[in-house]
Parts: structure tokens; sequence; C-alpha cells
């Protein structure tokens, strides 16, 4: 499903095997900071789509925030009700935080768009900008 999701038109960057591998192995390690959650079909028991979280904090708001990195439902599951799900399980299971979740969506990805929007995501009025350091540059090699 990562690999769908990242060589999709929903990215601007497409993952290569290392950085996939890396995901995976950070997802099934205790890291504090990433969570995985997979969405499974409740009639056939097939995986319908993953995502992972990035627990963060935030100074803006002074408290913990959850980046969601990743939200992939693969094509056949989508408008199923499953983001919608996601997204009240996470209300559900950090109603006492962090308060603030954060994503990032391409404008082209009108479904996803729609999907947050009616979720109560709003658009940031802001650029965001990164950087890669030397040795991130050599991990994503």
């Amino acid at each position: 499903m990562m690999k769908d999701f990242y060589a999709s038109p929903a990215l601007i960057y497409h993952a290569g095997e290392d950085v996939l591998r890396r995901d995976i192995e950070a997802c099934l390690s205790p890291n504090p900071f990433v969570e995985c959650i997979v969405f499974e079909c409740c009639d056939t028991g097939k995986l319908a789509g993953y995502s992972i979280l990035a627990h963060s904090y935030s100074a803006e708001y002074g408290m913990p925030c959850m980046w969601i990195e990743d939200l992939y439902i693969r094509p056949e599951y989508c408008s199923k009700g499953i983001g919608m799900a996601f997204f009240e399980m996470l209300d559900e299971r950090y109603r006492s935080g962090p308060v603030r979740f954060r994503l990032e969506a391409e404008p082209e990805n009108t479904q996803a768009m729609a999907l947050y929007k009616r979720c109560g995501y709003k658009i940031l009025e802001y650029t965001q900008m990164n950087r890669v350091n030397k040795a991130g540059e050599e991990m994503l090699k």
C-alpha cells in the first residue's frame, strides 16, 4: 500500500525503497514518535488502507501536535466512510491530547481535500518550507 501511495499523484515526493523500508521499520518498532494504523474492511477482512502518525509538539499552541503523515485508502474502498471513521477515531483516542492535528495535501487531490474540510481541517495561509541536511540527503539516495 505504501508503494501505491508514494507512487500516486497525491504526493510531490515519491519515496524510494529505502525510505519505505525505514518507514515500515519505524512503524513496527517501539518508536514513541511514530504510530501506524491499518484499516481493515469489516466485510472481507482485507486491508483497505493505512495511516502513519507522527507525534510532535506545537510551540505555536504550547501543546502536543499530531502530524498525519500518510493517509492512504485503496481506491476500491474510497467513499465508503473509512476516512471519516479514521478522523472520528483520532478525535476519540486523543480527546485529552494532542489538540492540534496537521496534515499536508495536494490541492489537486480534490477527494481528499473535500474529506479533510468535512472533518474540520482548514487550509493554513502560509508557506511551509523544509530542508534536508547532508545526513538526510545520504539517506534519501
